[in-house]
């Protein structure tokens, strides 16, 4: 397996882990010869959609479309430099501004032409890399909660190129640990919830990104998404038809990587007898998305070499606001989650779901 990948900034693999502070050094010199022989290409980047951001390692592009032809240059290049029959490009840059569907994303065509037309207001740099990735039949994984594939344009790209997609944002800390594990309890338990306050401290440029509104209201769709869909509140009004649902991120540097995640769910039992449930979680946010990335890659190209194409709703399981199209809901239950990824497995080899009644 051979790893690659753009950076708007030029400083190789060893030296951008070195600044980021999340692996010790004498963890990273076991394999400093191989990561400072990775040296990142031009970035496709665009200010406006990161304005915390201001890099100095960019591709210069007259439109849109031409950033792509340049990305899908570079997909070609890192393939034949490295001898790869097989690529898999995954996004894990920061989060883009908020943008809601519009109809330069309704089709493939549309979506094209706003390429060429270098519509920068509705196409993102992160779609240029999504659109060179299916383009030169790599599989793609949207890391982040942009728009990006989650498109009617990407979907219908996807099919015509038999190229899966999946995504998006990383199922790593606050999301995963609290709320696609105690949701799905509660509702089983038939525990009410009148609220539920969640807040974020972090100091890596994930943090200084979400700093920014615009980039944060991105973020805080992807996570305001996930209770409302477990609680199913129009089936159970009486118990989560109120819940005052909040979510903050506040960028603090002296954290750098290491995350911290505070909860309180205000929750109600029998009779309407109020309790409260306070967690704080001081994790490591790359320690934890690491292994969902390789893992993401690994399943990704499975499933090309699998035959399978467009939205892999099984891989839901790695995502914080999982993919669909308009005529399904997303599963956000964890242990749910977790059975499509075992059953679709199955089923690639011909085995049966297990039979607990046997």
């Amino acid at each position: 397996m051979f790893f690659g990948g753009w950076d708007i900034f030029p400083d190789n693999a060893y030296e951008a882990a070195m600044y980021a502070e999340v692996l010790k050094e004498k963890d990273l010199n076991g394999v400093k010869d191989e990561l400072e022989a990775i040296k990142p290409m031009p970035a496709a980047f665009d200010h406006n959609w990161a304005k915390r951001l201001n890099g100095t390692h960019i591709k210069k592009a007259a439109t849109r479309w031409e950033m792509v032809e340049q990305l899908r240059q570079d997909i070609r290049d890192f393939k034949a430099a490295n001898n790869c029959e097989r690529v898999v490009v995954l996004w894990a840059a920061s989060t883009e501004i908020y943008i809601p569907l519009s109809d330069e994303h309704m089709s493939l065509a549309a979506l094209e032409k706003a390429m060429k037309d270098n519509n920068t207001e509705v196409i993102s740099p992160s779609m240029c890399y999504a659109y060179a990735a299916i383009a030169e039949d790599a599989p793609f994984v949207m890391g982040a909660p942009n728009l990006c594939v989650d498109t009617p344009a990407m979907w219908e790209f996807s099919k015509q190129k038999n190229v899966p997609i999946s995504g998006k944002d990383f199922k790593s800390g606050q999301t995963l640990m609290k709320k696609t594990v105690l949701a799905p309890m509660f509702k089983t338990r038939m525990l009410g919830v009148n609220g539920w306050f969640s807040t974020n401290i972090l100091g890596n440029r994930d943090g200084e990104v979400l700093d920014d509104p615009d980039n944060f209201k991105t973020k805080e769709v992807s996570k305001l998404s996930v209770i409302d869909t477990i609680f199913e509140p129009e089936k159970y009004p009486d118990l989560y038809g109120d819940v005052y649902h909040k979510v903050r991120i506040n960028y603090y540097p002296p954290r750098k990587d290491n995350k911290e995640a505070w909860d309180n769910i205000d929750i109600f039992g029998w009779m309407g007898y109020p309790m409260e449930i306070k967690v704080n979680f001081l994790c490591r946010d790359s320690i934890l998305a690491a292994p969902i990335a390789l893992d993401l890659v690994l399943f990704s190209d499975l499933a090309m070499r699998a035959g399978m194409c467009g939205i892999q709703t099984w891989l839901s399981f790695f995502c914080k606001s999982p993919m669909h199209d308009f005529e399904h809901q997303p599963e956000h239950d964890l242990f749910t989650q977790w059975r499509m990824v075992k059953q679709t497995l199955r089923n690639m080899i011909g085995e049966k779901e297990p039979d607990y009644l046997a």
